[in-house]
């Protein structure tokens, strides 16, 4: 079971860039929690706790902030992060309102070996997210869709997803998710697009042996 449940503490000062570095070098982040209806409310959360948990989070999921004795439904919208040092320097959640329609994008997962893959056919993921609107309590962190009957080059295509039917799929129909691709195929588009940079290697050889020869 996932954790997805964190703590915050108000932030109600030492705000700027020097204050984030001091709230960061105590080993915590410094976040703010954006709503349609309150004003943005800065806190700060646990740097190993939050680091050790957001590998786990997508775009999609509802995570809870209680913050004193409130507690924020959210999801994780954006976030800063020191790539050299592998450390979060900042976060932005966006705060849900219970029983109101929200937009956001869930990841998709592929599950099964293709039908195709017996034949020499290679499994491509095309589409690794899509875009849908329900209720916070209708979101699902992720959708599946199993690839177990596609055979070779065969693709399988949004409006082909087995979804809740309370969830709106807002990304179009016909994008298509996944694919299988035969192994011939691609090493054909391989060889044109090599022979076509031999012919320009060879049309600039020729043109160097006419100026020399001038």
């Amino acid at each position: 079971m996932k954790d997805t449940n964190l703590t915050g503490e108000l932030r109600t000062e030492d705000f700027g860039s020097a204050g984030s570095r001091r709230v960061l070098a105590s080993k915590r982040i410094p976040a703010v929690i954006y709503g349609k209806q309150n004003k943005p409310v800065h806190i700060t959360l646990d740097a190993n706790d939050f680091q050790n948990k957001m590998r786990y989070f997508s775009e999609s999921t509802l995570l809870t902030i209680k913050v004193g004795r409130k507690n924020h439904s959210v999801l994780m919208k954006e976030y800063q992060e020191n790539i050299l040092k592998g450390s979060v320097l900042h976060v932005d959640f966006f705060e849900v309102t219970k029983g109101e329609v929200l937009r956001t994008r869930v990841p998709v997962h592929l599950t099964g070996s293709p039908e195709g893959g017996k034949f020499g056919g290679i499994l491509e993921q095309v589409s690794f997210e899509i875009e849908v609107e329900c209720l916070p309590s209708d979101l699902p962190p992720s959708i599946t869709v199993d690839v177990s009957a596609l055979g070779l080059n065969e693709s399988i295509r949004v409006s082909e997803i087995e979804i809740a039917p309370e969830v709106k799929v807002l990304t179009h129909h016909d994008v298509t998710i996944a694919t299988v691709k035969g192994v011939k195929e691609e090493v054909a588009v391989e060889e044109e697009e090599g022979e076509g940079e031999v012919e320009v290697i060879s049309e600039a050889g020729s043109d160097s042996e006419e100026e020399s020869n001038e």
